[in-house]
């Protein structure tokens, strides 16, 4: 039997939530919250969501995936939490800015939905 991993995806778009959130689902050890954006992602951390894994869309409103990074680097509760961000901004130099700050990986959008939740587990295993 697979342990059970809870991810938090961050993201502005109900639509991409949505998405992102049913192709999560499809595997059973994959647990997933969601956050309409930074502000209410540091909230569900604060009020005790340990999360395996953040996924961050990276240009929202508000505070953005790089802001809402930073903050989770700099307090020590959330300083380990594996990062990655969704984005559609993923030219090379993008990807290594978000690597320098801390990401541990890029998933560029548009996305596969069908392959997304093995892409996730890939890259949290490696």
């Amino acid at each position: 039997m697979n342990e059970q991993i809870c991810i938090l995806y961050i993201d502005d778009e109900p639509d991409i939530r949505l998405i992102v959130e049913m192709s999560l689902r499809m595997r059973p050890e994959i647990d997933v919250r969601t956050a309409d954006g930074g502000e209410e992602g540091l909230r569900l951390l604060a009020g005790g969501l340990s999360p395996d894994l953040v996924m961050i869309d990276v240009m929202m409103p508000g505070m953005s995936g790089p802001e809402v990074l930073a903050k989770l680097k700099a307090d020590p509760s959330t300083a380990a939490i594996p990062v990655i961000f969704v984005t559609a901004r993923a030219q090379p130099h993008d990807i290594a800015d978000y690597v320098a700050k801390g990401a541990n990986s890029v998933i560029t959008k548009p996305f596969e939905p069908i392959s997304l939740a093995d892409q996730v587990l890939s890259i949290l295993r490696s």
